[in-house]
């Protein structure tokens, strides 16, 4: 039976919650991650894409940052791109794995809000929405990689004497296509199935 004495806030905020335990859980076992050597393929934006369509831009933010904070732990020693980082500046891969995320999920949540809001495009804001959660997150994340480590010797090698696009495309590659493809899959998804289904819950208010 549906509670109808519970406000829309607390509704919100246990579904952030449920969001937040949903990427510990991700973050901290082999679903949320897949690794092949240095390449690392996150899941972790489809928790942010639902919850900046469900519960808006801030929400995006805070999700975000759970996504950074997850990231900087893996830093620590679970990965090893991160812990390569690490020996280099531990203040800048903070900052490489918090503003990126933080960034992401605000400015996705702003999106879907945009595009949702004109009936024209609101049935394309779902799945928008999902995809520029990964594409924002590639774009911010390699951006800060290249200002903050782009003149040190790791990322050099890896570099060589390839122009920057080139590079980053070589960079980004398979995992930026997969994560992509799946956030805009999964994320669009379940954001409109919640969205459906949160109205359906007014409707019987």
């Amino acid at each position: 039976m549906i509670n109808n004495n519970v406000s829309p806030r607390t509704k919100k905020m246990v579904l952030l919650a449920i969001l937040g335990a949903i990427m510990l859980i991700l973050a901290f076992t082999p679903l949320g991650y897949l690794k092949v050597g240095v390449i690392e393929i996150s899941f972790m934006m489809i928790p942010v894409a639902v919850g900046a369509i469900v519960l808006g831009p801030d929400a995006g933010a805070v999700l975000g940052g759970i996504f950074g904070a997850t990231s900087f732990i893996q830093a620590l020693g679970m990965s090893p791109f991160g812990v390569a980082l690490m020996s280099i500046n531990p203040f800048y891969t903070f900052l490489l794995t918090m503003i990126p995320r933080v960034l992401m999920g605000w400015l996705t949540g702003l999106l879907f809000q945009s595009l949702y809001r004109n009936y024209s495009t609101r049935k394309i804001s779902y799945g928008a929405a999902g995809l520029s959660s990964a594409l924002l997150n590639t774009i911010f994340f390699m951006t800060f990689l290249i200002l903050l480590f782009g003149s040190t010797e790791y990322i050099k090698s890896f570099r060589g004497d390839m122009a920057l696009l080139p590079f980053v495309t070589a960079f980004v590659g398979l995992n930026g296509l997969v994560e992509a493809v799946v956030t805009t899959i999964l994320g669009g998804a379940i954001g409109r199935a919640l969205i459906s289904y949160r109205q359906s819950i007014y409707a019987e208010e």
